[in-house]
């Protein structure tokens, strides 16, 4: 008999940080898991905004989000025209740049041993599940005398 695996789940969060980055047109999203690697986070989102001002977009979005799902946002890093914003929400760490930026600092070769996160399942939004057709019970199923016509 073969051994299930475990289900992986993410938090709800994260899910939701995804969806909104992929939803505002954020390119290039990589989630790393780095529980093992990291005493301060356990997971990275890095996604590329396509200018100064998508960034601002982008983080005003992801701050209603968090904000909705009432986590405290630990600290904000959105220097004006630096190319990156980053944003502590504890278990989640966004970091999104601008293309240059993102290319300069590389940061995912720093995360190199983290595990890869596939953000399609993240971004996907679950169908909803198909409703079951109601039994009738044995009263409601009796037959019903037709109406007397009044002609």
């Amino acid at each position: 008999m073969k051994a299930k695996t475990p289900k992986v789940t993410h938090p709800p969060l994260l899910k939701l940080v995804c969806r909104a980055l992929d939803d505002k047109k954020a390119e290039d999203i990589r989630v790393l898991s780095v529980k093992d690697q990291s005493s301060i986070t356990d997971y990275l989102v890095i996604a590329t905004g396509t200018s100064d001002p998508h960034l601002r977009a982008l983080r005003v979005e992801l701050e209603k989000i968090i904000d909705a799902e009432r986590v405290n946002i630990l600290g904000m890093d959105t220097s004006e025209g630096s190319g990156w914003i980053v944003i502590d929400a504890f278990d989640i760490m966004i970091h999104v740049f601008t293309p240059e930026t993102r290319e300069k600092y590389a940061l995912e070769n720093l995360w190199k041993d983290a595990e890869d996160v596939t953000v399609d399942e993240l971004t996907k939004v679950a169908a909803p599940k198909p409703r079951k057709k109601a039994v009738a019970s044995a009263a409601t199923q009796k037959k019903r005398k037709p109406k007397k016509s009044t002609e």
